[in-house]
Parts: C-alpha cells; structure tokens; sequence
C-alpha cells in the first residue's frame, strides 16, 4: 500500500482496487499462517486440540491457496497489460470463475492426497 502513490501517478489509479485486494489477501493469509495469530488461537482451542497440531494442519490449504492467488493476480496482471482499457468487468469476473475454478482443483487434489473423503462419520461422545 505504501507504493500506491506512485502507481496511482503512474497508471492514474486504474490498479488501486487490485492493490487493495493482494494487501487484504497477504493480511489475511498471514493471520490464517501465524501460529502466534489470535484467530489461529481460539480456533485450536474451539477445537479442542493441541495449538501446534491446527497450524500444521491449515499449513497446506493457506500456503496453496496463496500459490493459487499470487497466480491469478499475475494472470490478471497480464490480461490488464494485454488488453489494456479493453479489460473491463466481463473480463474480471471471467478471471475470477477462473480462479475459482483452479483453486477448487487444487484443493481437492490435497484433499485427496492427504487422505480425506468428506464422508467420515461423526460420532458423538
């Protein structure tokens, strides 16, 4: 954020909402991260099990979804480049179906792999 001066300078603030949202995105994905994070705190002790035990197992699904981010921000960086002003929000939200799209891909190939089905069966104690 402290850089969008100059941006704004130089792109006349057609990235200030682009900018806004990797900003939120990283803070959000940091706090999601932090083993020292309030929110990761109270989640690990709602759910009644060992603080180092709930980061490891958020660990994968955050730093995927920030991959997955971090390219769909560069994939919108390159349609602004290439169409220029012909980027408008059709284009936006057909990105975004886009990224939406991966990034349930992608994590259901992790979910997968590290073994889960969704099916469990809860049982009551």
């Amino acid at each position: 954020m402290p850089r969008y001066g100059y941006v704004r300078r130089v792109a006349g603030g057609a990235y200030l909402f682009g900018l806004v949202a990797a900003c939120l995105s990283g803070a959000v994905c940091g706090d999601h991260c932090s083993p020292i994070s309030d929110t990761t705190i109270m989640a690990s002790a709602g759910a009644h099990c060992s603080h180092v035990n709930h980061v490891s197992t958020q660990l994968p699904y955050a730093m995927t979804a920030a991959a997955i981010s971090a390219g769909c921000y560069l994939l919108c960086g390159a349609a602004q480049a290439v169409l220029g002003d012909a980027a408008n929000t059709l284009t936006s939200f057909v990105l975004l179906a886009c990224a939406i799209a991966i990034e349930l891909v992608v994590l259901s190939i992790v979910r997968a792999r590290m073994g889960h089905t969704g099916k469990e069966e809860v049982t009551k104690s």
